[in-house]
C-alpha cells in the first residue's frame, strides 16, 4: 500500500506503508542510533513525536520483550527507509511490523530518509502527517500541520499510582554483579568493569553498596524503565511516583534520595510539576536528574529553557565532563536545552557540556546534595559510559555532603 509523508513546509515524500493503517499528524525528528529500535520505539519522551530512523535497515533483529523501555510504543509514527520483514535473532519474539500493528503505530518505509532529515536539520524540526490517502489536499492539510502541537504529554505517558522496584544487590570483590531488576545486570557490569577509575575503587564500593537498604523515591515524568533498574542493581529500593503527585507526599515518604526522570514535550508546560519540583529542591533531600528532570528543576529555580533546531537523539553525542575534562559518549533524547545564560551561578553551575555545539548537558547545584544531566546514563539504546553516575549519586546520598 502506498504511504505519503506530507511536511508542513510542502514537502512530499512517497513511499510504502507498514504497521498500522492510520493517518497520523506529529512532530517529526530523527534519531542517529544504528541499533536499538525497540528502546527508542518504546521511550516516552518520543510521545507526540513521530520518529525517522537514520540507519538504512530497521527490524533486522525483530522485537525481545525484555529490551523494551515501558509497556508500549510511544511515537506517532515509524519513518524508516527499509523494515525488515524477516529478522534473524533467537530473542525476537515477534516483528517490527506485527509490533506496530498490535500498538497501532503507523509507519511508511522506502523514502529517502538522508533527504529528510537534510531538510530537518537546515529548516528546523517541523511537523507533519504520515497517511495512506492518496487524494489528500496539500492545501487543506497544511494548516493543520502548522497548528499541531504535541500539547502536555507527559500527563499521558507518566505512572498513573506508585509502585515499587525492590532493589537485590550481590556485589563480591572480584566477582560479577548479580541482581534483580527490570533489566540483565550483565549491562551494569559491562560499563562498570570499563571504566578505570570506577574500578580501581570497586572494593569500596563493594563495602559501600552490597545490601544498602537506600530507599529512592523518583518522580516518573515519562520515565524509561531502565532508570529504576539502574538504582535497584545498586542495591535501593525505588517507589516510582506518578508526575502529579504532590511533593508533600513524597517528602513524607521519608526517602533518602530523589529521582527526576526523562519525560516528553516542552518543559515550560509542566507548570504544576515544576511548582512541585521547586518544593523538593527546598527539602534538602539529595537529587539526581536526567533529561525533562534536568530542564525542569532549571526551571523551578529560575534558569530558562529554549528548544533547539532539531534536538539532540541518538547514541553518539560527546559530552564534556567540566570538573576532570574527561569527554564522554552518551545516549541522548531531547528537543530542548536549559540557558546557561539563565543560570543563576550562586544556585548552579554547568556540570557538562554538549562538545558539538556548546549546549548545556548537566548542573551542579551550589550549597546542595544535587546534580542534573541532560543526556541519558542510563542509555538503552547507546553507550553506557556514564552509567557511573548512579553510583555518584548512591555515594553522595551515603555522604550526605553537598556538591
Amino acid at each position: 500500500m502506498k504511504a505519503f509523508l506530507i511536511l508542513e513546509d510542502g514537502t512530499v515524500f512517497r513511499g510504502k506503508a507498514f504497521g498500522a493503517a492510520k493517518e497520523v499528524i506529529s512532530e517529526i525528528v530523527f534519531n542517529t542510533s544504528m541499533a536499538g529500535y525497540p528502546e527508542v520505539l518504546t521511550d516516552p519522551s518520543y510521545a507526540g513525536q513521530a520518529v525517522c530512523m537514520t540507519y538504512p535497515l530497521i527490524g533486522n533483529y525483530g522485537i525481545c520483550p525484555e529490551d523494551l523501555e515501558s509497556s508500549r510504543p510511544w511515537p506517532d509514527a515509524l519513518i524508516v527507509r527499509e523494515a525488515c520483514e524477516t529478522p534473524s535473532n533467537f530473542r525476537s519474539d515477534m516483528t517490527l511490523q506485527h509490533f506496530l500493528e498490535k500498538y497501532e503505530v503507523p509507519g511508511i518505509e522506502g523514502i529517502d530518509t538522508r533527504a529528510l532529515v537534510k531538510i530537518l536539520r537546515e529548516k528546523g524540526t517541523m511537523n507533519g502527517c504520515v497517511t495512506t490517502n492518496e487524494h489528500y489536499e496539500l492545501e487543506k492539510l497544511l494548516p493543520k500541520l502548522k497548528a499541531y502541537s504535541c500539547g502536555k504529554v507527559v500527563a499521558r505517558v507518566s505512572c498513573r499510582e506508585k509502585y515499587e522496584v525492590k532493589g537485590s544487590v550481590s556485589l563480591e570483590e572480584n566477582g560479577p554483579v548479580t541482581g534483580h531488576a527490570v533489566f540483565d545486570p550483565e549491562r551494569y557490569e559491562q560499563y562498570r568493569d570499563g571504566d578505570r577509575a570506577l574500578k580501581e575503587k570497586r572494593p569500596s564500593l563493594v563495602r559501600a553498596l552490597n545490601g544498602t537498604g537506600l530507599k529512592i523515591a523518583l518522580l516518573d515524568v515519562g520515565a524509561k524503565r531502565n532508570i529504576a533498574a539502574s538504582l535497584a542493581m545498586r542495591g535501593a529500593d525505588v517507589t516510582v511516583w506518578p508526575a502529579m503527585t504532590r511533593a508533600e507526599d513524597i517528602i513524607a515518604s521519608n526517602p533518602d534520595g530523589i529521582m527526576l526522570s526523562n519525560g516528553p514535550g516542552d518543559p515550560k508546560e509542566c507548570t504544576s510539576i515544576i511548582r512541585e519540583i521547586r518544593k523538593l529542591y527546598d527539602s534538602d533531600i539529595p537529587i539526581f536528574a536526567i533529561c525533562l528532570g534536568h530542564q525542569l528543576l532549571a526551571l523551578a529555580t529560575g534558569a530558562d529553557t529554549y528548544k533547539l533546531k532539531y534536538g539532540h537523539r541518538g547514541g553518539n553525542h560527546p559530552v564534556k565532563d567540566l570538573t576532570t575534562g574527561r569527554v564522554y559518549i552518551s545516549s541522548q533524547n531531547h528537543g530542548y536545552a536549559v540557558d546557561e545564560k539563565s543560570l543563576d551561578p550562586a544556585v548552579a553551575e554547568p556540570l557538562f557540556v554538549n562538545v558539538n555545539d556548546g549546549t548545556n548537558e548537566g548542573l551542579s547545584y551550589r550549597n546542595k546534595n544535587i546534580f542534573t544531566v541532560q543526556f541519558h546514563p542510563e542509555a538503552c539504546p547507546g553507550p553506557q559510559d556514564t552509567g557511573f553516575l548512579f553510583d555518584r549519586f548512591i555515594e553522595n546520598i551515603r555522604k550526605g555532603g553537598q556538591n
